[in-house]
């Protein structure tokens, strides 16, 4: 590790108000992006917390901030997953939230600082940037800088990658965002697709019943660890985070924008699509109290939204590659975009993230005549 300039001081997050400044530096940093969307701080907070993440139950992770002159300059988290050394790589470390002015100084001191942390917990490898799992925001943006993220999405400063890429990382894998107009009906052989889905009777899709929510939410949780088990990068839910992602997407979970697929009565498929909630908490500027809270469930009421996310999709390995995987795939995507159209007035969908070498999703995105308007990139080091 470099010897930092004498006007750096580390600072590990270790009390509330450490927290509260690691949180805060965003707000500062992006101030003057018209694309940037302040997070929610309660959020943040939750995922950050030991008691409220069921993440670290089977991961652990250290904070740090580096300050000049009493002023934050930089944050940034390194962490551990048990599942990561037994479902992606022994010896692979991650580190994430990352955010910084544009010094290099700084820049260094954070990364030196996450991988040393690493490599004294036997870490080989170091992966970034994962805030602080895939299943939370994973990637660098490097590609889309012109558009606000959607809900569940990072947007980062353009300078970040020649920061991270000057430290010696190399990138592993490309995480696309595919947009398209919604409101015009989907080319032709979607639309026979969807028809020929209509006659096959052993084929059912039916909008989730958020009366039975948890179970529900379970369920498709459980296919989407068979569907994605092969996938770059997977790590399976545990019990815990599936009951604890449950509870997190309800109140922004709307029963026509989700559907499970059902063949010969049994599930081996969903959807879920959620209206931009960006759009709703933009001017809160990341903070639900005093007010936030009450305009935010006003306005999740129901909501009015120019975009809605595709962000999870998933078939059963025993069905993929089987013409029904398409027949129930074309058939969720056509019915949730004429809900979008009809009950939130959205104009635009997007499609992600879908990896780079994710050859289905990317035909799906290609037949739908969507495009790629977003990039994300996780980059790899040995230590």
């Amino acid at each position: 590790m470099s010897v930092p300039p004498s006007d750096l001081k580390l600072v590990p997050v270790s009390n509330s108000a450490d927290r509260d400044r690691f949180i805060n530096l965003p707000y500062r940093l992006y101030a003057a992006d018209p694309h940037f969307v302040p997070p929610l701080r309660a959020e943040v907070k939750a995922l950050m917390s030991p008691t409220g993440n069921p993440w670290f139950g089977h991961g652990k992770a250290q904070f740090w901030t580096v300050e000049r002159d009493g002023q934050v300059v930089g944050r940034i988290s390194a962490q551990i997953d048990e599942l990561v050394l037994s479902h992606v790589a022994p010896g692979l470390g991650q580190w994430g939230m990352f955010e910084c002015i544009d010094d290099p100084a700084v820049a260094t001191l954070l990364i030196d600082t996450a991988e040393t942390w690493l490599r004294a917990q036997g870490m080989t490898r170091a992966q970034g940037p994962m805030s602080l799992s895939i299943w939370d925001e994973p990637g660098l943006l490097v590609q889309g800088f012109d558009g606000p993220p959607t809900v569940m999405m990072g947007h980062h400063l353009p300078y970040y990658q020649r920061l991270i890429t000057s430290h010696g990382y190399a990138g592993v894998k490309d995480l696309h965002c595919w947009s398209l107009p919604i409101q015009r009906p989907f080319p032709e052989i979607v639309q026979r697709i969807v028809a020929a889905s209509e006659r096959n009777a052993r084929l059912v899709t039916r909008p989730v019943d958020k009366s039975n929510f948890e179970a529900e939410a379970a369920l498709i949780l459980d296919i989407l660890n068979d569907a994605w088990a092969d996938n770059w990068g997977f790590i399976p839910l545990t019990p815990a985070e599936i009951a604890h992602v449950g509870k997190k997407l309800k109140p922004i979970v709307f029963e026509n924008l989700i559907r499970i697929a059902e063949y010969d009565g049994e599930p081996v498929g969903f959807m879920i699509t959620l209206p931009d909630i960006n759009e709703l908490t933009r001017d809160l500027n990341g903070n639900l109290f005093p007010f936030g809270w009450a305009k935010l469930l006003w306005r999740l009421h129901k909501p009015r939204v120019t975009r809605v996310r595709v962000p999870l999709m998933g078939i059963r390995k025993s069905l993929q590659g089987h013409r029904v995987a398409s027949l129930m795939a074309f058939q969720m995507i056509e019915y949730i975009r004429r809900d979008a159209i009809r009950d939130f007035g959205a104009t635009d969908g997007e499609i992600g993230w879908i990896l780079d070498d994710n050859g289905p999703m990317r035909s799906i995105a290609d037949v739908l005549e969507s495009e790629v308007t977003r990039t994300y990139r996780v980059f790899e080091k040995d230590l």
